[in-house]
Order: C-alpha cells, then structure tokens, then sequence
C-alpha cells in the first residue's frame, strides 16, 4: 500500500516570514542600501554642521563708527537697530580720518560723520538697506527732539513718556500655540524623510513584483506560498529595511543636533520626534506599499512601474508639497490640518505637525486610527488585484479586468 506523500506546505506566517527574511537579507547586504544610508546620514550631520558654523558666527549685522561729536548718536543707532532686528556695534575712533581709514580696511561698515546734531553717515561704496532703514529712523527721532526743545519742551522726558507708552492686549478668544523655530525644522526635516521613504522603498515594493514577474520566480515562489503571503512578505521585507535606513538616520541626526548645540530643545521633544516618525513612516509606507505591490502587479516592464504607481504617488507628493509650502509660515493652517487627519495626506502632513507641535491630542489619535482603519481595506483590495494579475505577464492588466476577474 503506498503512503501518502506528507504535507509540505507552510503555515502562513511561516511563509510571510520566509519572504520577508529574504528581502530583508538580500537589501541590508547590498551595496546601494549602505552607500545611500551612509551618504543621507552625512548629508544631515554636515547640514548640522554648517548651520552650527553659520550660527556660530553670530556676529554683528552692521558695525558703525562714531567720533566724539557724533558720540550721542551711539545708544539711540543700537536702539534703533534692535527695533528692526539689526544687530549693530558701534566703534569710537579718534577722529573721522582714522574712521575712513577704517572704512577703506573694512573694519567698519559706516561712519558717523558731522557734530551729531544731525544724521552724517559714510560708507565705503554702498549703504546696507536695514542700516539704511535704521539710520532714517534715528534722523526722524532727532528732528522730534529739536521740535520738541523748539516747543520748549524736555527730549529726554518726551522720549520716555513715548518708550513707556504700551497698548493693552486682552485675552485671546483661543489660546495660541508658540511654534519654535527649531520645532519648525524639525518638522520640514520629518516630512521629508517620509517623503523620501515612501517614494524610495514603496517603489522598490513596486519594482520587485514586476522583477519576479519577469524572471519567472514568481511560479515557482506561487507553487510554493499563497499570493497574499508573497506580497505580505515583500511589503514586510522592505519596511523593516526602510524601518531600519530611518532609524539610523533620524537618531543618527538628533544626536548630532543635540552634540553639536544646534538643537536646544529638550531631549524628550527630540526623542518623540523620531518615534513619530519611526510610527508615521511604518503606518504609511505599509498603507501605500501594499498598494504599490498590486499596482507592480499589472505591468510586466520596469519601465512601465512609473505609470502603474503613479496616482497612489500623487497623493504622497501632493501631501509632502503643501505641507513645506504652507507649514513654515503658517504652522497653524486650517486647510493642512483638516488634510492631515484624512489617511492619504496623514503620513506626510501629520509628523511635520506633531515635530512642530500643538497638536490637539485627540487630531493625532485620529489620524493614526483612520490609517490603521484603512489598512485591512487596502489590503483586500490589493489581494484582489495581486491575485490575479501577478501571474500574468505581457501587456499591461487593466485594473477593471483584475478586480473583475479576481
């Protein structure tokens, strides 16, 4: 009596994992994953670098000289610039030969010139537009003084009844939030690690099911496994692989930031970035892959996966587009926010607000539940398609003829 042959087939979970495993194995190792990890972690840490430089600099904006006829005019030109947020330094020199020579060395940027009463200044060759601006205010503020003691009226007093005078704000109907500075970068920077994660690794999802369509291994991978366990673990294989290239380079540049003194906000702001950005990146990249691999899955040419995917693409790149064009002079905006809760614009749009922050809690509970909510639904329609048209090779499959043959 013959017996039977025993059963080889895989438990599903078995065979998701051997396919993940493999990609995993197969991307970590190759040459283009390391060089272009490598090469975007030093793009940040030397962005980081150059900033910390510039910053460093910190220097005066304008440095102005003055004799000691023009002497009085020092207090009031710093006073002046500090109300439009131009730094000036200002020098005192034996006289206005020395200061032209000082002029022609380029120690100074202007000098003051004449016996004070009014606004004389020289420059090399050309007058700086906010020190322009600056010295025009304090001509306006010495032709008041000699109108007031014209009137015969105090300058001194008249001048500090003005500094003293303030407007009374009332509360606020809604309380506003006080976006950082860094916040903001912090937030732009997010948006486009996401941007480029999913663009990158949802094509290679892409990319790789046409690949085995065209080498054929998809049949022997299909005797094998399921569908559905192929594209899972392809979807899984690379995510981890993207999962693992954002790790590296989100820590990899909070760490430099905070090393270097670039960034001063607090460790905890820093390390509740990355880890939104480590959940944005795995709940979008698995939210589009999954359809990305059904979208490889109609065409049978690699040079055809750009058509396939691009309308999911649209989506990604509409979301990364407004949020740098509208966040950073408006972190507040209406319109972005309604559009980060909705799940196609949340994986872009949402990290750059919550790195900005002022999020209401109950925004951010949302978005995330919407996208989690979405994810079985996309996959059953990925299944559908993947289904059947991964097994088809040669023209491309119309979507309407794999939904309704599946």
């Amino acid at each position: 009596m013959n017996t039977p042959a025993p059963d080889v087939r895989m438990s599903p979970t078995a065979a998701v994992g051997l396919v993940a495993s493999r990609e995993i194995s197969t991307r970590v190792k190759s040459k283009a994953f390391r060089v272009g990890t490598v090469v975007m972690l030093l793009l940040i840490v030397v962005g980081i670098v150059v900033i910390k430089l510039i910053a460093g600099g910190g220097g005066a904006d304008s440095t102005v000289g003055y004799t000691s006829a023009t002497a009085p005019l020092a207090a009031p030109l710093k006073a002046g610039g500090q109300a439009v947020d131009e730094k000036i330094d200002t020098v005192q020199v034996a006289d206005e030969a020395t200061g032209r020579a000082k002029l022609a060395d380029g120690s100074l940027d202007a000098l003051l010139t004449g016996d004070g009463k009014t606004v004389h200044v020289q420059v090399k060759k050309d007058l700086d537009g906010k020190l322009s601006r600056v010295l025009q205010l304090l001509s306006q503020q010495l032709a008041i003084d000699q109108q007031v003691a014209t009137l015969g009226g105090n300058p001194a007093q008249f001048q500090a009844a003005i500094a003293a005078a303030k407007f009374v704000e009332d509360p606020p109907l809604e309380q506003p939030y006080d976006y950082d500075g860094q916040q903001l970068i912090l937030g732009i920077i997010a948006g486009i690690l996401i941007y480029m994660s999913l663009l990158l690794n949802g094509q290679s999802v892409a990319q790789g099911v046409v690949e085995e369509k065209t080498s054929r291994v998809v049949e022997l991978l299909l005797s094998t496994i399921k569908p559905w366990q192929l594209m899972a673990g392809k979807v899984l294989g690379i995510g981890v692989v993207g999962l693992i290239q954002m790790l590296v380079i989100g820590v990899g540049g909070v760490v430099a930031g905070l090393a270097t003194g670039v960034l001063t906000i607090s460790v905890s702001a820093a390390v509740g970035t990355v880890v939104w950005l480590i959940v944005w990146y795995l709940l979008g990249f698995f939210m589009y892959s999954i359809v990305f691999a059904a979208l490889g899955a109609l065409v049978s040419r690699q040079e055809d996966v750009g058509g396939a995917t691009m309308p999911a693409l649209m989506f990604v790149i509409a979301g990364y587009v407004i949020g740098i064009s509208v966040l950073p002079s408006d972190p507040g905006n209406t319109f972005v926010e309604v559009l980060s809760v909705i799940p196609v614009f949340s994986p872009t749009l949402m990290p750059m607000r919550l790195a900005m922050g002022g999020v209401p809690v109950w925004e951010a509970v949302v978005s995330v539940g919407l996208v989690v909510l979405l994810i079985p639904g996309l996959i059953w329609f990925a299944a559908r398609i993947y289904r059947n048209a991964v097994m088809r090779t040669g023209a491309k499959v119309k979507l309407r003829d794999a939904l309704r043959a599946a």
